[in-house]
């Protein structure tokens, strides 16, 4: 249920054996300039200590709130139930190995505020898995609509807002890629993503990352073009040609990050 306290922004944030990188992602949330969220962590049946860290941080910070699944499901699976548990009017992402800038949440709802806007992203960078090196600026087009976004990858999921009040309620499909399938499900409905032209997020580039495997990641975005949106062969293969030169650019420049 959507709280009536609609500035509220739900943090949703499903984790997997995260205890290297937690307790720095909620740092990043505790650090915000806007106060008023609260952040649910799914843990997905982690086996190292990634509850024990997030219980710590329950206990010192009463916004933070940790569900526990009973068996594993994976991160669709994570967020969806985070999602049905949310209260805020505001929907953000963040993954247990990320990290948000201090004015990302303070920005971004000021921006939807005032510009009647639905659904947002912030612009972001790479950063190594040690978070000692930042890569270049991933940049964000001022807009993106259906078949804009079917080409592209730029909308990073750590850097999403979404008003729950003007989409109604949020699920994502139990299928890889569930967050762009969800963007596209949006967007497909009528409604437009704007970009904020700021630097407001780091994305922790991990070796082990599902998303770095990269034959995998593009069959999975052609099963997205095929069965779910039905998209016909020829037009799913220029999609397909443009989703895959706009990720080689920005895999070139992950790796032009400082060694």
């Amino acid at each position: 249920m959507i709280n009536e306290n609609s500035s509220l922004v739900s943090i949703i944030t499903p984790t997997f054996n995260s205890a290297r990188f937690i307790s720095e992602t909620v740092r990043s949330v505790q650090s915000q300039t806007y106060g008023q969220w609260e952040m649910i962590i799914v843990d997905d049946c982690s086996m190292d200590n990634t509850c024990e860290i997030v219980k710590q941080k329950t206990i010192s910070d009463k916004r933070i709130n940790l569900i526990q699944l009973s068996t594993n499901s994976g991160p669709a699976i994570a967020r969806n139930v985070a999602l049905q548990n949310a209260r805020g009017r505001y929907i953000a992402f963040l993954d247990s190995d990320d990290l948000w800038l201090p004015q990302k949440l303070e920005l971004q709802v000021s921006v939807m505020q005032s510009k009647d806007i639905a659904f947002s992203y912030t612009q972001y960078r790479h950063m190594s898995e040690s978070g000692d090196s930042v890569g270049k600026l991933i940049e964000s087009p001022e807009y993106f609509d259906y078949r804009g976004l079917l080409k592209n990858t730029k909308i990073g999921c750590l850097t999403v807002m979404i008003d729950q009040e003007k989409t109604g309620p949020l699920q994502m499909m139990d299928i890889h890629h569930e967050d762009f399938a969800l963007w596209l499900s949006l967007l497909k409905r009528g409604f437009i993503a704007y970009g904020l032209q700021q630097d407001l997020a780091r994305y922790r580039i991990m070796k082990s990352s599902i998303s770095g495997r990269k034959l995998k990641a593009a069959a999975w975005v052609w099963n997205i073009y095929r069965r779910v949106e039905k998209l016909n062969l020829p037009y799913a293969a220029w999609c397909f040609m443009n989703y895959s030169w706009n990720a080689y650019c920005k895999r070139k420049n992950c790796s032009q990050m400082k060694q």
